[in-house]
């Protein structure tokens, strides 16, 4: 059997939002879940999820799970063989993102965390498809399942989280960065500089979907994530500038 594969989904997001790829890899790799739904920090989510992870896995993130997945990097245990970052943003959040987050969370206190939903994934935020309502009403039923306690303590994670760029410059592992074309959450210019910062990156553009590929191009993802695990160990390091 190969390496377990432990997966951490973003915001307000459960193991759904990894469906198509637990089916598909589920076959030949053991699947572990891990909410970052413990801590209200970055920090603390990784150290949370690394107590119960294997001892050693191949590790998944998406959004606010790519953050924790790059955390948990940053603690540098070699426990990790590869990682794929999915719409994952490496830089610290700017002031006025925080501020704007900071009225959704008072909106959800006031329990409008259905009407949150809508404003953390604006419909721009995906690509035109016929599923796009699909992928809409399951982030809001899973929303509602996590509830406002969780999305009040991934907000401030998303809030305080480091700016992880030394992690990628240090991480001497094979690293796969899977990014939507049409993402208007996370741009893809910062995908791309995020790949160009660690050594061994690879970023893989997938046409046709926004910020949640894994459901938006399900099929694509989960070829990209495959062939990229079924590759080398260690991939050739991208050429840097001179000067």
């Amino acid at each position: 059997m190969n390496e377990p594969i432990l997966l951490i989904p973003g915001l307000l997001c459960d193991a759904r939002i990894f469906l198509p790829q637990i089916v598909h890899l589920g076959r030949s790799h053991p699947m572990h879940v891990a909410l970052p739904v413990q801590g209200d920090t970055v920090e603390q989510m990784s150290e949370a999820i690394l107590a119960t992870a294997p001892p050693r896995f191949i590790l998944i993130g998406q959004g606010l799970g790519g953050d924790v997945a790059l955390d948990i990097l940053r603690r540098d245990n070699g426990r990790v063989s590869r990682a794929v970052l999915i719409s994952t943003d490496p830089l610290a959040e700017p002031p006025a993102t925080a501020a704007a987050r900071e009225a959704r969370m008072v909106a959800a206190k006031a329990g409008r965390l259905k009407e949150v939903v809508t404003q953390e994934y604006p419909e721009a935020a995906f690509a035109p498809s016929e599923w796009r309502n699909e992928i809409m009403a399951l982030l809001r039923d899973m929303a509602l399942t996590l509830g406002e306690g969780n999305f009040l303590r991934q907000s401030r994670a998303l809030q305080r989280r480091p700016d992880q760029q030394k992690t990628l410059r240090r991480a001497n592992l094979p690293l796969l960065m899977i990014a939507g074309a049409e993402d208007s959450l996370i741009p893809l210019r910062r995908q791309d500089f995020a790949a160009q910062l660690a050594p061994h990156a690879k970023l893989e553009v997938i046409e046709g979907s926004g910020h949640l590929p894994t459901l938006e191009q399900p099929e694509a993802v989960t070829a990209r994530i495959e062939a990229f695990l079924n590759g080398p160990m260690m991939l050739r390091p991208i050429a840097r500038p001179r000067g």
